[in-house]
């Protein structure tokens, strides 16, 4: 099984073209998008159509809607929406024995990042069946020396990754894993992992990771390879790179 994840920067835009073209060449089996302004379930239902898939919305209070997608013949059997405890949103669907869901956590604060991270992992992890979850998480993982990455920031963005001693803040990350969802980069990614910036740049981001694939301890044994793509369409379709991840289900 491959999945994709992608935040696609801010609906898309004029950007449709080059960003089909990278999901219709890789043709992932589950797909889970972040930053889908100006979608309704109509609109997501015509670009899953396009694409082969069946997807489930989720609309955002505060921010943008989330989306998983899934290829036939897996049949969706339930849906979940979560709007009101997050920033953005996450959008879960289960299929067979396998529940997905895709998510995008607060970008400006590292202690609302943690409350979402700690709150989706104890609704969502399960150890009787097979966990996903994905999507552009915004935050630092614990594991990774990062002064770097921040050092080349403007002060305006690098506090969106600091605590208030001025340390780097990973408590999302950590949130995560103590919650039973561990980063699955470590024991299957390829490559240095850094998912900002494209070539459409952006001052917000240095060479750092905020995209995650996510698993419980199920999934985790059944990952095969992680890798971020890069170069054609990749460098000016969006502004983060999209994630691809193989499973042996």
């Amino acid at each position: 099984m491959r999945l994709l994840t992608w935040n696609i920067l801010v609906g898309g835009g004029d950007r449709w073209p080059a960003l089909e073209a990278v999901l219709r060449r890789e043709q992932p089996d589950v797909l889970t998008l972040q930053e889908l302004r100006g979608f309704d379930q109509h609109r997501l239902d015509r670009l899953a159509s396009r694409l082969g898939l069946v997807g489930h919305l989720s609309r955002s209070v505060f921010g943008q809607p989330v989306a998983v997608l899934v290829r036939p013949p897996r049949e969706v059997s339930r849906r979940w929406s979560v709007r009101w405890r997050l920033h953005h949103a996450a959008a879960a669907v289960t299929a067979g024995d396998l529940t997905v869901v895709s998510t995008h956590l607060n970008p400006f604060s590292p202690e609302r990042r943690r409350r979402e991270a700690t709150w989706l992992a104890a609704h969502f992890r399960s150890r009787s069946r097979l966990v996903l979850l994905a999507g552009d998480l915004n935050g630092l993982d614990p594991h990774t020396d990062h002064t770097e990455a921040l050092a080349t920031l403007d002060p305006r963005y690098r506090r969106r990754h600091l605590a208030p001693d001025g340390t780097v803040d990973t408590r999302g990350l950590a949130a995560f894993e103590r919650g039973g969802l561990a980063d699955l980069w470590p024991r299957a990614g390829v490559g240095d992992g850094r998912t900002v910036p494209t070539g459409l740049g952006g001052g917000e981001f240095g060479g750092m990771r905020l995209d995650y694939v996510l698993g419980n301890p199920a999934v985790a044994e059944r990952v095969r390879e992680l890798r971020v793509l890069r170069g054609d369409e990749t460098e000016y379709a969006s502004d983060h790179h999209p994630v691809v991840a193989d499973f042996d289900l």
